[in-house]
């Protein structure tokens, strides 16, 4: 089966995995094109050492990561039927120039800042993870496979990837200690 094929197979498994997460349908439509292009632009990024399902999740992941960060930050205009995007958004402001309803404020900005730094620490230390334990310790938490998906696609046992996942959690943990919690008191 060519590359091509196999994904067309993947598209509505792809969206209705968009759609959970983004609640927007034209978005989730987007973010999965968006994936299926990235791969067809450049396959030979596609290494094979997962199953292509696999491998297109974790991108379509990071496209709705980057979608949802977007949606953070930007007001989302939707004009009503017989309104044009114009209309919409002078509605949006008095004639003054002024909000007609201000947006709320930031709760806490420096929360936002601080887990945006965590997370790069996190990566950080992921990186930092020899590749199989790091590879396992993906596929495990972030794109949530069941061990036996683990083992069939690594070809390990249950047994060696439970280690291999104790480990990269430990090693996570101390690579976590000395990054961030000691930095943090």
């Amino acid at each position: 089966m060519d590359i091509a094929a196999e994904l067309s197979s993947l598209h509505q498994p792809l969206l209705r995995f968009a759609q959970l997460q983004l609640r927007h349908d034209s978005l989730a439509e987007d973010v999965v094109s968006e994936t299926l292009l990235a791969i067809l632009e450049t396959p030979e990024r596609f290494e094979g050492r997962s199953s292509l399902k696999t491998y297109a999740t974790g991108i379509l992941k990071f496209k709705i990561i980057d979608v949802l960060r977007r949606r953070g930050r930007e007001i989302h205009v939707e004009p009503l039927a017989e309104q044009s995007v114009d209309d919409a958004l002078d509605a949006l402001f008095a004639a003054d120039g002024h909000w007609r309803e201000a947006p709320p404020a930031w709760q806490h900005p420096e929360r936002a800042l601080e887990q945006a730094q965590f997370f790069d620490t996190l990566q950080l230390c992921i990186d930092n993870l020899p590749p199989k334990l790091a590879r396992i310790f993906m596929m495990r938490e972030w794109l949530e496979l069941e061990i036996d998906g683990i083992c069939g696609e690594l070809q390990i046992t249950s047994n060696n990837c439970s280690v291999m996942l104790y480990r990269a959690r430990m090693q996570l943990r101390e690579c976590l200690q000395l990054r961030w919690f000691e930095d943090a008191t």
